[in-house]
């Protein structure tokens, strides 16, 4: 299995059991990801996260352009009847009826 990097934006910064964790913003997701390898990252930025750890910081033009992609991609998939990762939707426990054509 691949892993597939999206950036997300980090929304606040906490520490937590001595370690610097951020809350990540990923198109509206929020998720919880360790800052310690990269210690210089702050409120605003985008990062890639790779098994809960932030592992880059990408600037946010980059970030835009990636995000763009993936809604292309998104679109591009329901069109086929896919879902985000390429599964039929109806494995992917999506209703169908949900579908924008």
């Amino acid at each position: 299995m691949m892993c597939l990097a999206v950036p997300g934006r980090i929304v606040e910064i906490v520490e937590r059991s001595g370690l610097k964790m951020g809350k990540v913003d990923y198109s509206g997701t929020i998720a919880t990801a360790c800052l310690e390898y990269v210690p210089e990252a702050d409120v605003g930025q985008y990062v890639i996260v790779h098994a809960g750890f932030a592992i880059s910081i990408v600037d946010e033009e980059e970030a835009r352009k990636s995000l763009e992609l993936w809604s292309e991609i998104e679109e591009a998939n329901k069109k086929e009847g896919l879902d985000k990762f390429g599964m039929p939707l109806e494995n992917s426990g999506v209703d169908k009826g949900d579908q924008t054509q």
